[in-house]
C-alpha cells in the first residue's frame, strides 16, 4: 500500500492548497468547528453505514464523518478538489454534477440496502437537487442538508403561512422533515449573504402513490397566483380535465393542506386512467 493510501484522512490536507471558492459552483466552505460538531451529532453516523456526501468541498464534514463511518462516498464537481480527495483511501470520489448522478446505481455499486445522503448543498441549485433526489427516495434512508434558511423554511412550512408553497407540498408528500439548526453567515468562508439552516429529511414509509409529474403540475398551477382564489387557476385546470366538481376551489392555494392536494391528485390520476381505457 502506498504511503498516500495509508495515511489518515485530514481535512487540513485540502486547506493547505488554499483553494479559492468558485462562484459558479456556489461554494461557501463551512469553517465553524462548533457548528460542524453539532451537524455531525445530528446526523449520528455509525460505523459501517453507507453514506454519500454531496459537495464535500474542503472536507469540513468529510473528516468527522469518515472517522465515524470508516469510509465515505463523495460527489464533487470541482476537479481540483476531486483530485485532492482521491488521495485518501477512505474516500470513493464521484467527480460529477450531482444532477447527473443516478443514486440507484450508486446504491447498487456500494452494495447497500439503502444509503444515507448528506451535504452542504450549493445554494444556487439546491432546489433542483432536492427534486432530483425525489426520484431515488426508495434507496435512501435519510438526508441531512445545509441549505439557505429561506429554502428550509419553505420545505417545512405549514398551510396558511407565507412560506408554504409548491416546494412544501412536493417534499412533504415523500418526506417527514424538521429544521435541525440555524447557521449564521460567519460560520462559512467566504460567508454567504443569507442565514443557513440544516434540515433532516426522512422518507415516509408509505407515501400516497402518485404520478410525480401530475402532482407537480397540479401544485404549480395552484400556486401560480397565490393571491387569487383557486377557481381562477386550479379550477380552470380541473375543468379542462373534467374534474371541476371534485374540489373546493373557493380557497387560496396556501390554505389547502398537503393531504388535500394529494387526495385531489389521486382523483385526477384515476380519472385520467379511466379516460384512457374508454378511449
Amino acid at each position: 500500500m502506498s504511503s498516500c493510501a495509508s495515511r489518515r484522512f485530514e481535512s487540513r490536507d485540502l486547506k493547505a492548497g488554499k483553494h479559492i471558492a468558485r462562484k459558479r459552483f456556489g461554494q461557501h466552505f463551512l469553517a465553524d468547528g462548533g457548528i460542524i460538531d453539532a451537524i455531525v451529532l445530528a446526523i449520528d453516523p455509525l460505523p459501517g453505514q453507507t453514506m454519500v456526501e454531496i459537495g464535500p468541498g474542503l472536507a469540513a464534514l468529510t473528516q468527522p464523518l469518515v472517522e465515524r463511518l470508516g469510509a465515505l462516498t463523495v460527489i464533487e464537481l470541482d476537479r481540483d478538489l476531486a483530485r485532492q480527495l482521491r488521495e485518501h483511501a477512505q474516500l470513493k470520489v464521484i467527480e460529477s454534477d450531482v444532477l447527473k448522478v443516478d443514486f440507484s446505481q450508486v446504491q447498487q455499486a456500494l452494495g447497500a440496502i439503502k444509503i444515507r445522503v448528506v451535504g452542504n448543498l450549493p445554494y444556487n441549485i439546491s432546489t433542483p437537487i432536492l427534486f432530483h433526489l425525489l426520484q431515488y427516495v426508495a434507496v435512501i434512508e435519510d438526508q441531512h442538508f445545509m441549505l439557505q434558511k429561506e429554502v428550509v423554511d419553505r420545505m417545512v412550512a405549514r398551510p396558511a403561512t407565507a412560506a408554504y408553497g409548491r416546494l412544501s407540498v412536493m417534499l412533504q408528500w415523500r418526506y417527514a422533515m424538521d429544521k435541525v439548526m440555524i447557521v449564521p453567515p460567519e460560520s462559512f468562508d467566504p460567508p454567504p449573504r443569507v442565514d443557513s439552516a440544516v434540515v433532516r429529511m426522512v422518507p415516509r414509509p408509505d407515501p400516497v402513490a402518485l404520478d410525480e409529474h401530475l402532482l407537480s403540475q397540479l401544485v404549480q398551477v395552484a400556486f401560480s397566483q397565490r393571491r387569487k382564489l383557486l377557481r381562477h387557476t386550479l379550477g380552470r385546470w380541473l375543468d379542462a380535465k373534467n374534474c371541476g366538481e371534485l374540489f373546493d376551489v373557493q380557497r387560496r392555494a396556501e390554505e389547502v393542506p398537503v393531504d388535500d392536494y394529494l387526495a385531489l391528485a389521486q382523483v385526477v390520476q384515476t380519472a385520467q386512467v379511466l379516460g384512457e381505457k374508454k378511449a
